[in-house]
Order: structure tokens, then C-alpha cells, then sequence
């Protein structure tokens, strides 16, 4: 999602790395989703599908992942909100089951995304069951989001520090650093797998752990741990 983003100190500090080249060191960010009203609404499924036909890929984006980011009351087993409309406006079990299946991890772009939804709507309109309308106030109502990011001032010189820095980082730096970062080109990798790719070789049993996190089916809080553990696991002794 791209957005404004606060300018920062840089730190100049550079490490040499195992391969002989230099790295830059680590600068710790943090971030928030300030929400952007549309004024795009759905009240049933068909109008739910025509409007993800058209609607911008930033609503579609921030609807499967802002919910990381904000507060939220829904029940835990649906991890977008499609799925948690499906459920709670239109009351529809099975779609909302169906919906919340959908990894937006596994897809290269928001289009492919946004295909993948529709289809999984359409299907269910075909079914050919009763059309169910919500009430006026629970209309789905598509937002967007703009990504603002913040410098936390906290600087890491060499991947061992990770070890202690992880476990002490906001949800909305892992958000940043891991979640945000792998939907940003060109790369699209977490930061920490970029900078650990700095070093060579030395690191990439820890890179490749950390690819194989999903970090979609989870919350923040569950995420930071995880990926604390594996560091731990691969730098602790190193650290």
C-alpha cells in the first residue's frame, strides 16, 4: 500500500560482511494505516462482487490485511473482512467459510487476489440459494488505507542483534518490516530477509526460515513470536 512516509536520520555506520562487502546497518521503523473512506457499499452478494470488479486494489489489499493493524472484535477464525461480512452481515456460514480460506500470501498481485475473490462470490451466486440482503447499517463498506512510517531511532549494526531486538519490536514495526515489506517492489521480501542477503552465504539458513513464515493466518502479537523464535534458533548461540 503505498503511502506517505516520514523522512528520517540515516545512520552511516557500515559493517563488512563475511563476503567482504559492505552493509549498511538495520534502521528499526514503525508505522500506522490512516483509513480512507470510499464511499463504495455493498448490501448483498451480487453487489459485493460488481463492486470488487471495479473497486481499487488498495481497498481490496487493506481489507485482507489492515485487520493486523487495527483493533478489531471479530471472531478470530476469519482473517479478512469479506469473510467476516459474509458471516456477520449476510449470515452466510458458508461463504464466509470459503472466504476466509483465501491466503492473499499465495497470490502474486492484488489482481490475481481480486480474481480469486470473485470467483469464490460468483460460484456461490450460482448456487443458486436466496439471495441475502444486510441491514442498512451493516452494509460493507470498502476503505482504503494510506501506510505512514515512523524512524524509531533504534539502529542494529550486525543480524545477532536481532536476537534481542525482535522480541521488544511494536506490532506495527513487524507489520513494516515483514508484512508490508513483502508486498513492496521490486523485491517484495520481508526487510529482514534483504538485509541478512547483505551478508552472503552467512545467513541464508536463517533467510530461508524466515521465507517459510506465513504471515497471514496469525496476529501481530503471535507473528513477533514466531519470528523470534526462529531467529533465536538460528543466532542465539551467535548472539
Amino acid at each position: 500500500m503505498p503511502g506517505p512516509r516520514t523522512s528520517s536520520r540515516t545512520d552511516k555506520r557500515e559493517r563488512v560482511n563475511p563476503a567482504g562487502e559492505k552493509a549498511e546497518p538495520f534502521v528499526i521503523k514503525d508505522c500506522a494505516l490512516v483509513q480512507i473512506a470510499t464511499g463504495v457499499r455493498a448490501q448483498n452478494l451480487r453487489e459485493l462482487r460488481d463492486r470488487l470488479l471495479a473497486v481499487h486494489p488498495g481497498c481490496i489489499d487493506y481489507h485482507f490485511w489492515g485487520g493486523l493493524l487495527r483493533p478489531s472484535f471479530d471472531d478470530p477464525e476469519y482473517s479478512n473482512d469479506f469473510a467476516s461480512w459474509a458471516r456477520h452481515g449476510l449470515h452466510d456460514n458458508k461463504l464466509a467459510e470459503r472466504l476466509g480460506m483465501i491466503d492473499p500470501a499465495g497470490f502474486t498481485d492484488i489482481e490475481a487476489l481480486r480474481r480469486e475473490l470473485t470467483d469464490v462470490l460468483e460460484q456461490r451466486i450460482d448456487e443458486g440459494e436466496y439471495l441475502t440482503w444486510a441491514k442498512p447499517e451493516q452494509q460493507f463498506q470498502f476503505i482504503r488505507a494510506q501506510i505512514v512510517v515512523f524512524d524509531t531511532g533504534r539502529i542494529l549494526a550486525r543480524p545477532p542483534e536481532l536476537v534481542a531486538a525482535l522480541p521488544a519490536m511494536s506490532a506495527g514495526s513487524i507489520y513494516y518490516h515483514f508484512v508490508e515489506a513483502r508486498r513492496r517492489p521490486p523485491l517484495r521480501i520481508d526487510d529482514f530477509r534483504s538485509w541478512l542477503s547483505r551478508y552472503g552465504d552467512a545467513y541464508s539458513a536463517l533467510g530461508n526460515a524466515l521465507a517459510e513464515v506465513d504471515p497471514y493466518f496469525t496476529t501481530l502479537t503471535d507473528l513477533r513470536k514466531e519470528l523470534s523464535r526462529v531467529v533465536g534458533r538460528h543466532l542465539g548461540a551467535a548472539s
